[in-house]
């Protein structure tokens, strides 16, 4: 290799920047969506709920069998000490879509409120990105420490934040788009088991996209970082100042 064609230091050290950058996006989605544990909780209950109706369509055995197991999940994670909000988001959707089939009797009401949650996520996702908010970074700025100075510091990551809420907001609309008309003209079980196969595709896709807008975007500001610099800094000021005063009468004291 001629030396024209060995990677100088700062290529070098571009390439372990980006490396790094991307390594941090990907930590930090992992950590927002709840990775792999995160998405088993998600599936598994409504698994669980139209495998038990596939078998003997009874609504009640299905119902409090999916709430039961999201009620374990949610039990394994406090055991742990782990993290509970997707667990627990998890148990408020299983609870209401038990409580809307238990109202109406009708087997299929049991996904009818995680389907429109799903539906106002998606316009919440697209409102968002329209209004300059995009809802997906206000979600990840803590995650990155970067808070809200995307929006007015960092207009790349703004960008990638943008195009990230669009692409959440399409996917869901589409999933939204084959799962409501099931809702009005399929059985339960033919719902229930499209709904499941829709769980995790989109969620992947959605989390792709992101990754992907994210790893090409400026690295985020880091606000925390900047605040404790700034405290150090007045510190050390105070500290200056207060040595500052201490020496003087001295100085005075000598001169006399």
């Amino acid at each position: 290799m001629t030396s024209l064609d060995k990677p100088t230091t700062e290529e070098t050290s571009a390439d372990t920047s980006a490396d790094d950058a991307r390594a941090v996006t990907e930590a930090a989605l992992f950590e927002a969506f709840g990775g792999v544990r995160g998405m088993v909780e998600t599936v598994l209950p409504g698994l669980l709920f139209v495998s038990i109706y596939t078998v003997n369509k009874n609504l009640h055995m299905s119902a409090l069998a999916a709430l039961g197991v999201a009620l374990v999940m949610v039990v394994v994670r406090l055991a742990r000490r782990d993290t509970v909000k997707h667990a627990f988001s998890g148990v408020f959707g299983v609870g209401f879509g038990v409580v809307f089939a238990m109202m109406t009797g009708n087997a299929k009401d049991f996904y009818l409120p995680g389907m429109l949650y799903t539906l106002g996520l998606a316009v919440a996702y697209i409102v968002t990105a329209m209004a300059g908010v995009p809802l997906i970074g206000l979600m990840l700025g803590p995650v990155f420490k970067e808070n809200l100075s995307w929006r007015t510091r960092n207009p790349g990551r703004k960008k990638a934040y943008t195009k990230a809420s669009w692409a959440w907001g399409l996917i869901l609309l589409a999933k939204c788009a084959i799962l409501f008309p099931l809702y009005w003209w399929a059985d339960t079980t033919q719902l229930g088991w499209v709904l499941v196969a829709l769980k995790i595709p989109p969620f992947l896709l959605a989390v792709y996209l992101t990754w992907v807008f994210l790893a090409k975007a400026p690295p985020p500001i880091d606000v925390f970082a900047e605040m404790e610099a700034e405290e150090r800094a007045e510190e050390e000021r105070k500290a200056v100042a207060a040595g500052e005063g201490e020496g003087a009468p001295a100085g005075r004291h000598r001169r006399s």
